[in-house]
């Protein structure tokens, strides 16, 4: 079954719940965020590259330390053009599976194989996405008193089920609204297709007045403000 049509039900719930979260930016502005997990990806993340280029869009890239370490020249390339840089975890793990020990460590390697591939240094990189955004209340303290920016969503197409190119573009367009944080996936599940629908979705979200704009700057004028 998929949950697509669940997601913005389940956030609307959240948001309030877990007000320390970037769950989007402000409503007032038509800036919203394009964002990727699960790269970089020697082969779709190039790709998806060379799309944001031709319209001249800087997103936001949440890695796997595994992958970055796996591809560091592909992961070079995502830094130098400029785009924000993220941690999804070393390998994917879910966070709450993890003790305090192991969810440091994935963060802090994921950080170092950043540092080795583009030169950021740790404090530059210290917005998370939690895998499959599953995270507790727990989880949280741990990224206050470790100084990260818990990063989630607001618009969840659920590409990396890949229900098709057409269908994930039609999902976006019902959910985006002013402030709006879209994730799509260059990663193995998910990145066959996110060149594809990225070619569609950015030229009718620009037709449509939208402004690219990076997750960093989504908490300098976001309605949810970091506590620190």
């Amino acid at each position: 079954m998929q949950l697509a049509p669940f997601f913005p039900i389940f956030y609307r719930v959240l948001q309030p719940t877990f007000p320390n979260c970037l769950w989007g930016g402000d409503r007032n502005s038509k800036m919203i965020a394009l964002t990727f997990d699960d790269g970089p990806h020697p082969q779709y993340t190039p790709q998806v590259l060379a799309v944001l280029d031709r319209y001249n869009i800087k997103a936001s890239f949440f890695w796997l330390g595994a992958c970055v370490n796996r591809s560091p020249a592909i992961a070079k390339a995502v830094s130098d053009q400029g785009h924000w840089i993220g941690l999804h975890g070393y390998d994917h793990r879910s966070f709450p599976m993890l003790s305090p020990l192991d969810l440091k460590d994935s963060l802090e390697k994921t950080q170092a194989a950043i540092y080795n591939a583009c030169n950021l240094q740790p404090e530059q990189v210290r917005d998370v996405r939690p895998p499959n955004g599953l995270f507790t209340p727990a989880t949280l303290k741990l990224f206050l008193q470790w100084n990260y920016r818990p990063v989630m969503w607001s618009v969840v197409p659920e590409d990396w089920v890949r229900p098709g190119v057409n269908t994930v573009v039609q999902r976006v367009i019902e959910q985006v609204q002013n402030g709006s944080m879209i994730v799509l996936h260059d990663g193995a599940c998910g990145g066959q297709d996110v060149a594809a629908t990225i070619k569609i979705l950015i030229p009718q979200l620009l037709r449509q007045g939208y402004e690219f704009v990076t997750v960093d700057t989504l908490w300098q004028q976001g309605t949810t403000k970091p506590l620190w």
